[in-house]
């Protein structure tokens, strides 16, 4: 009996088993952050602010990242009902920051519809990261533009996943959980 994998088509992306042992291991920091040291409120300095700061950021990348959700499904209305779901995700995780509620832009087409490429040149989260330029357009054809959501994802979930230790346990654990939520649309962008 032979244990070679079964002949499938080439993996254009990230592997299921490596997407689930990041995520397993940004809960587990988040775990070990969330168990360490300080009572948070006695602390002096910038404690609670560089908290507060953290969570406003992670709102902020949440609703960009929605934003650009909008473009592509403005820009590809036939992607929609694949991507409806996850840019509502993505929503209810700028809400869990604290981010201000949203009207659904993809549903009213109303702001994202006028100019996808304005919205999602705006949208993409960590524009101080040295992104080529010409991330902001979404592109003409469905792959892509879910390459493109795949890549903005991906970025944010490893960048939350990276700054797990530098924030107290509460806001710690939400960042774990919405990178690996982050992980997982990468996952269902690049391989559903």
């Amino acid at each position: 009996m032979s244990l070679s994998p079964s002949p499938r088509r080439p993996s254009r992306g990230p592997r299921r088993r490596s997407l689930f042992a990041s995520a397993a291991g940004a809960a587990g920091a988040a775990l070990l952050v969330g168990c360490t040291g300080g009572s948070g409120s006695g602390e002096s300095g910038g404690g609670p602010s560089d908290a507060e700061r953290a969570r406003a950021r992670a709102a902020r990348d949440s609703a960009e990242l929605a934003a650009r959700y909008a473009a592509v499904i403005a820009a590809h209305p036939g992607l929609a009902e694949r991507l409806g779901p996850l840019r509502d995700g993505v929503v209810r995780h700028a809400e869990a920051f604290g981010g201000a509620r949203a009207s659904s832009p993809a549903a009213s087409g109303t702001a994202s519809a006028a100019s996808p490429s304005v919205s999602a040149r705006a949208a993409g989260p960590g524009g101080d990261s040295g992104d080529s330029g010409d991330s902001g357009v979404v592109p003409a054809d469905e792959k892509g533009a879910l390459a493109l959501l795949a890549g903005a994802e991906r970025q944010l979930a490893d960048r939350r996943a990276r700054a797990l230790l530098d924030v107290p346990g509460e806001l710690a654990r939400l960042l774990a959980s919405v990178a690996a939520a982050g992980a997982a649309h990468v996952f269902l962008l690049t391989e559903g």
